[in-house]
């Protein structure tokens, strides 16, 4: 006969704890694992690290996967190439699309609130990445590579855009939204078998 054991609060809590760090390392590899997107300039990567925050949102609430963000970049910090920037970056970011969707799924529990938040999230990111990215990143990136270069990058693929703040509507934030989405269709996928470990569910059998 099955049954379930449920855990006390304080194995509860050392759970979510053990948990948080685990989803913070996969997170922390995931941003080595990044690659280049043919209608995007060179120096703009794709990497899922956002999904395990999105995963520990859903499974140990909001809280949980903003420290899963912040643990990721703290890490990187130690072999960061930007002094920080893009690691800020990166953590706001991430706050930006795991917060709302840990807090609606949190509101609302739910497949179709999950999604609804998780897409609402990706927005956010998607709407933040333009000015993240032309008041932080960029402004970091004029002192090694000049700004009219890369403006170039983006005219060699679409010789529409005419200043950096085209270039991040028509080609940045579309790929932050791709790439958030991205994050969500995976979790869709995979929460339902994964989160009764996440969430330390155990079943004994007597």
């Amino acid at each position: 006969m099955d049954t379930i054991t449920k855990p006390t609060k304080n194995q509860a809590n050392a759970w979510k704890m053990t948990m948080t760090a685990m989803l913070s390392a996969v997170a922390f590899v995931l941003m080595f694992l990044e690659f280049s997107v043919p209608i995007m300039p060179p120096f703009i990567k794709m990497d899922l690290s956002d999904l395990p925050e999105l995963i520990g949102a859903f499974a140990m609430g909001p809280v949980s996967g903003v420290a899963i963000c912040l643990i990721k970049n703290l890490l990187h910090l130690f072999m960061s190439t930007t002094g920080g920037v893009g690691e800020l970056s990166n953590f706001l970011l991430g706050v930006c699309f795991v917060l709302p969707a840990g807090l609606v799924y949190r509101k609302w529990k739910g497949r179709k609130s999950a999604i609804l938040g998780a897409l609402l999230g990706a927005v956010l990111m998607a709407v933040v990445s333009i000015v993240s990215n032309y008041y932080i990143v960029y402004p970091f990136y004029y002192n090694f590579m000049a700004k009219d270069a890369i403006l170039s990058a983006y005219q060699a693929i679409f010789p529409g855009v005419g200043n950096i703040l085209q270039c991040l509507i028509v080609f940045n934030a579309p790929f932050t939204l791709v790439k958030g989405l991205f994050s969500v269709v995976i979790t869709v996928l995979i929460y339902k078998h994964i989160s009764p470990f996440l969430k330390g569910t155990n079943r004994d059998k007597n």
